[in-house]
């Protein structure tokens, strides 16, 4: 998001209705002085996300880097599909496949000075939401697009499908 995105008044919500994959993924720094085992880690993702945002058919609807803290980057994406998602995970001609290889290479020599993780959710149409008040375009409705929230949709329980 840019700085100097100017706030949306009002309540809105993310314009997604479908099914939506949010993948998480982090990067936590064990030993500063390690630089040569952190340093390729946190560089590859730049150009993975590149190549991504260039092709609209990848499957990537967006994303947004977080700090977790002085020694963690965290990083969360929007998927079209699962399907997609691990497309690119597996592709050989994409830059994801030779910077895991690295990092794999990189990990089993570093003796734990950099740590790494993700996790992947799987969210059905209806088992979400998303409320922004007063806020730019962000998260899945910077993805998405965003709506007003109507009075219909006033609740989370309506907008979620439960009672």
């Amino acid at each position: 998001m840019s700085v100097s995105a100017r706030p949306i008044e009002g309540r809105t919500t993310a314009a997604s209705e479908g099914e939506v994959v949010v993948f998480l993924i982090g990067m936590r720094i064990n030993s500063f002085a390690a630089v040569r085992s952190w340093w390729p880690v946190a560089r590859a993702m730049g150009p993975m996300l590149k190549e991504l945002a260039q092709d609209p058919d990848s499957g990537l609807l967006g994303y947004r880097a977080l700090l977790a803290g002085p020694r963690e980057v965290q990083l969360v994406q929007y998927w079209e599909s699962a399907e997609k998602l691990l497309a690119y995970a597996a592709a050989p001609d994409r830059k994801h496949h030779p910077a895991w290889s690295a990092f794999n290479r990189r990990l089993r020599e570093g003796r734990g000075r950099v740590g790494f993780w993700h996790e992947t959710y799987v969210v059905p149409a209806g088992a979400y939401e998303s409320i922004y008040m007063n806020m730019p375009k962000s998260g899945l409705g910077k993805a998405k697009g965003v709506t007003p929230v109507t009075p219909r949709g006033n609740r989370a329980a309506t907008r979620l499908r439960i009672s």
